[in-house]
């Protein structure tokens, strides 16, 4: 079975946290639930429940809202248009920036916790 997050846990998943008092911002993925028709979270007991498949359409939706700075209503157009699935194919495409996005964020995360094991121990060996 599919494994479900709560709102608090998607918006950590998301990087959508306060800086200063670390505190999820659910807010703002409630409000881009209003906007894009994409985003169906699964209401259990007045809470909502995102899958893997949703978290992965929220980080599409982030990545062109952030980091492509596309407006809102441009990125619930390129939705509606199926952008996902028509662009694989074409390499200047948003779809492959926002893969080498994530590549390059997860090859970052990996080398930090590569550094931080070789210099374990080694702040007390001299």
């Amino acid at each position: 079975m599919n494994k479900m997050f709560n709102i608090s846990e998607a918006s950590k998943i998301l990087d959508l946290v306060d800086p200063i008092t670390k505190k999820p911002q659910n807010h703002i993925l409630r409000y881009w639930e209003k906007e894009f028709s994409q985003i169906k979270p699964k209401i259990i007991n007045k809470r909502r429940y995102y899958s893997s498949k949703q978290i992965e359409i929220v980080k599409l939706i982030k990545f062109l809202l952030k980091n492509e700075q596309i407006t809102i209503s441009g990125v619930k157009k390129l939705m509606n248009l199926k952008l996902n699935k028509l662009d694989d194919s074409n390499k200047l495409s948003l779809k492959e920036k926002y893969y080498k996005f994530n590549l390059k964020n997860k090859s970052k995360s990996l080398l930090e916790k590569v550094n931080k094991i070789k210099n374990y121990g080694k702040k007390n060996s001299s």
